[in-house]
């Protein structure tokens, strides 16, 4: 039986630029997370480490960044435990590549005949470990779009035998419309065929696994959210292959490592008081580990005034981020209508008539306008109504 732990776009070093002041925090989350898988590897006492891909976010790293991600490698070398790490489209293989300008082996303190910590390259794209009977083929380019599949042709290359072959791929699975400029592309087809057990992929930030042919393969997802509406992020993988009556079996877990939490929550405006009312509801579920998106929705009474912005600023710290959008519609006039002869009888049938011709037209352009006109209403009811209105 053969166990790894299976990660990937870790981004060490990522600017986040969308998070301002809290960019500098977000980073030591995700250098937290590969801390914790690395623990984690540890405590399941695996044979193998694999990172598919993007470990760093780019190829400009300082020395201290390098040098702790060398620390946790040598933790697991110090274990037995053997890393395989192949580049990605944001730490690609070229002339500036960090895996160039520094020997992870040997900052980990690694001898290069240990095999403890391997960086597959274009030059070096297989690894023969005896004495756990595998063989891990990760092909990658010298360049961040490939020039062909990395898949074509994997079932024959000539590898010592070994009972388990495991794959190491950065790449997007082909989906038409999808992924048609992505930078590298394989196919379900190329998965059935390569002659792998297992397929350990990076490159999309979402776990989920699945099976193509007889091969498993997998995204493990980022281990910490990378852009901060990835909500199936946070993940690992660990995969035993297991061979039982001449058999050969992969099952695979997903184990959470990161602490940035995803929640999408729909509030309906009718049940809104206020604003004040909105953000103390919001607040009661204050979590500096939560990414809250919410949306207003349905149809808000005319008395409801809410700002976004305000409420979003007035939440500042309670949450690591906070969303608010309003997608909420403002009410048609109820109850018994003015009489026609009337400034607001007339004006009210304008522009309610208006709004159901808009409506029934049904075309994108048409239903913006007709929100946009029950806003004119909500705003000319409550002025003929002699109240005060602030835009």
């Amino acid at each position: 039986m053969l166990r790894l732990l299976h990660t990937a776009d870790v981004h060490l070093g990522a600017r986040h630029a969308d998070l301002g002041d809290a960019a500098a925090a977000q980073r030591e989350r995700q250098f937290a997370a590969f801390r914790a898988t690395v623990d984690l590897a540890l405590a399941e006492k695996v044979d193998l480490f694999l990172v598919a891909g993007d470990l760093f976010d780019s190829n400009t790293q300082p020395r201290r960044s390098v040098d702790r991600v060398a620390a946790e490698l040598a933790r697991l070398a110090q274990a037995r435990v053997r890393t395989v790490i192949i580049p990605g489209t944001h730490d690609v293989y070229d002339r500036s590549s960090v895996y160039r300008a520094y020997d992870l082996a040997a900052l980990a303190g690694t001898r290069p005949a240990e095999e403890l910590v391997t960086v597959l390259t274009p030059d070096r794209p297989w690894i023969h470990f005896a004495a756990i009977d595998a063989v891990v083929l990760g092909p990658v380019f010298a360049t961040k779009r490939a020039p062909r599949s990395p898949l074509k042709d994997l079932a024959a290359v000539a590898t010592p035998p070994a009972t388990w072959k495991i794959g190491l791929v950065h790449a997007a699975i082909a989906i038409p419309g999808r992924t048609d400029n992505d930078e590298v592309v394989i196919t379900t087809d190329e998965i059935a065929a390569s002659g792998l057990d297992y397929l350990a992929l990076g490159h999309w930030h979402s776990v989920q696994t699945a099976k193509a042919g007889s091969v498993v393969y997998g995204y493990s997802g980022a281990p910490e959210p990378v852009a901060v509406d990835q909500d199936r992020a946070g993940k690992v993988l660990l995969a035993t292959l297991d061979q039982r009556g001449g058999r050969k079996y992969v099952t695979t877990e997903e184990r959470t490592v990161g602490r940035t939490v995803f929640e999408r929550r729909e509030i309906d405006a009718a049940v809104i008081e206020s604003q004040p009312a909105l953000v103390a509801r919001l607040r009661a579920s204050a979590d500096a580990d939560l990414v809250l998106d919410v949306r207003l929705i349905g149809v808000r009474p005319d008395d409801l005034d809410v700002d976004p912005a305000e409420v979003e600023e007035a939440l500042r710290g309670a949450f690591l981020r906070i969303r608010v959008r309003d997608l909420s519609r403002p009410a048609l006039s109820q109850g018994a209508l003015p009489p026609a002869e009337t400034i607001s009888g007339a004006f009210i049938r304008n522009v309610e008539g208006r709004i159901a011709d808009l409506e029934a037209a049904g075309d994108d352009p048409a239903v913006l306008e007709a929100d946009e006109l029950r806003d004119v209403l909500r705003l000319g009811r409550l002025l003929l109504a002699g109240q005060e209105v602030t835009l």
